[in-house]
């Protein structure tokens, strides 16, 4: 066990910390609640980005980019919407020397000033659909920050679109929602459920909200994305109107959604263990490490142009940079491979004299541990079956862990005593946003959302008693 990180079992919050600080992902920043990306966690953020940038682009969205600074009129033109944010807002009164005219808003979201935009875009329904995203950073004053988690800035996507007809924006609205499930299963190897939000965790100003609830390790909850279907709301707020086939004007369908930096917690929190960061090798910045040993420095420079050889062979079939070859051989073996191992690295590649002599180098996986000599004639083609072997293993045992620690109730009592010993609970739900209120103030637990693969089961709500309620998930969440 690494002395360096607090076990998970004793605190995870502080596990939680170790991990970011020993991997080298972000630190906090001079200001309270902001967070310095490290070059490791923002390369991780770049090979998401990149990974959801072309999915979004094969759906049809190109990009664009819309101002930080948002004037405060704006937001109170949406009322439900400005009640939602306005605690989590930060204002600039003054600029230039002088007091502003008018204050303006560090962007929180940017429905408001694309609404703004969009009224001016669309005229015509041949101006739609219209759809956009925008990666950027947003600013909402958290009261109890966390790194990656909840921090007052951070970086993600907002994908902002505007169609004719309500059908056109509730499929995109799901659309959205899928595209971001596939990614977190296939690439993250997160164990998300899609669902939508109850009234009481809608996103201020939508009609409704769908969501990617995942699992972490400490059975508690995290919501990973959101893509919301917003209705007319904005659209009336700010005059997106357009002339249909027929001549009349009409107010246009808008949606919203996006994911954050939050997702990089959500994989410490998923995978990782009491020695360090583990990585789905399909989001890890470096998938494999070579690492020449000996003492004698002659044979470490024989070794180690054998291993830049191996490498650059790797990295011909892996990905470019996505191999590397550890040099620092002042260091004890012992050292050199606790530092990749706490760093997430999914598969270490020991070359040793013996292993020289054989022909061979020996592979260490990063999630079990388990040794495997691996002959150089074969090397590639067994290191990509090995890392897509750790991919599938970290999604399926994250699968496994969810649905060991997600349990039923069928009274309010039932509910409140499994959610005192932690984990998901499901049970039939149709109480309102007060109802879920007074559960929070009770259980600390939160509607994560009505998983829509279960939405044809009905039964008796827990909590009011009617029939006919949706089956829903209850949680403590971050």
């Amino acid at each position: 066990m690494a002395r360096n990180i607090t076990p998970r079992e004793q605190d995870y919050s502080q596990w939680y910390l170790d991990i970011i600080k020993a991997a080298e992902l972000a630190d906090y920043a001079p200001v309270r609640g902001c967070m310095v990306v490290r070059p490791t966690g923002y390369a991780i953020w770049e090979d998401l980005q990149a990974k959801f940038d072309k999915a979004f682009k094969e759906t049809g969205h190109v990009n664009a980019y819309f101002p930080l600074l948002i004037p405060s009129s704006f937001l109170r033109k949406e009322a439900e919407h400005v009640e939602g944010f306005a605690p989590e807002c930060a204002v600039v009164t003054h600029a230039g020397g002088e007091e502003l005219e008018e204050p303006l808003v560090i962007r929180p979201t940017s429905e408001t000033v694309i609404g703004a935009m969009y009224s001016k875009w669309v005229q015509s329904w041949r101006d739609l659909p219209l759809l956009i995203n925008q990666w950027a950073n947003v600013l909402r004053w958290e009261k109890r920050p966390r790194l990656f988690l909840r921090t007052s800035e951070f970086l993600w996507q907002e994908g902002h679109t505007a169609h004719a007809t309500a059908a056109e924006a509730e499929e995109e609205t799901v659309k959205m929602l899928n595209v971001y499930a596939k990614i977190m299963k296939e690439d993250m190897a997160l164990p998300v459920v899609e669902g939508v939000k109850s009234e009481g965790e809608r996103f201020p100003g939508a009609l409704d909200t769908y969501t990617c609830e995942t699992m972490v390790s400490d059975t508690k909850a995290l919501q990973a994305g959101t893509s919301h279907f917003l209705g007319q709301n904005f659209a009336k707020a700010f005059n997106i109107q357009f002339q249909d086939q027929n001549g009349a004007m009409q107010y246009a369908w808008t949606t919203s959604w996006g994911v954050s930096t939050r997702m990089i917690g959500a994989i410490i929190m998923t995978h990782s263990d009491n020695d360090g960061l583990i990585l789905p090798p399909r989001v890890a910045p470096v998938k494999a490490v070579i690492l020449p040993i000996s003492k004698d420095d002659a044979t470490f420079a024989e070794l180690d142009a054998k291993a830049h050889e191996l490498a650059n062979r790797l990295n011909s079939v892996l990905g470019p940079l996505t191999v590397r070859v550890d040099e620092q051989n002042h260091m004890r073996p012992a050292d050199r491979f606790f530092y990749h191992l706490q760093k997430g690295v999914p598969l270490r590649l020991e070359l040793g004299e013996k292993d020289a002599a054989a022909g061979t180098v020996r592979a260490v996986r990063r999630d079990t541990g388990v040794k495997e000599d691996l002959k150089w004639e074969t090397l590639a083609e067994r290191v990509a079956a090995i890392l897509e072997d750790i991919q599938k293993s970290l999604y399926e045992k994250a699968c496994a862990f969810r649905d060991a620690n997600t349990y039923e109730a069928s009274s309010y009592d039932e509910l409140k005593a499994r959610l005192e010993k932690g984990g998901w609970v499901k049970c039939f739900f149709a109480g309102g946003k007060e109802d879920e209120k007074r559960i929070k103030e009770e259980t600390q637990a939160t509607v994560r959302c009505y998983p829509l693969a279960e939405k044809d089961r009905t039964g008796k709500c827990v909590y009011t008693g009617k029939e006919g309620a949706h089956l829903a998930i209850f949680a403590k969440s971050y």
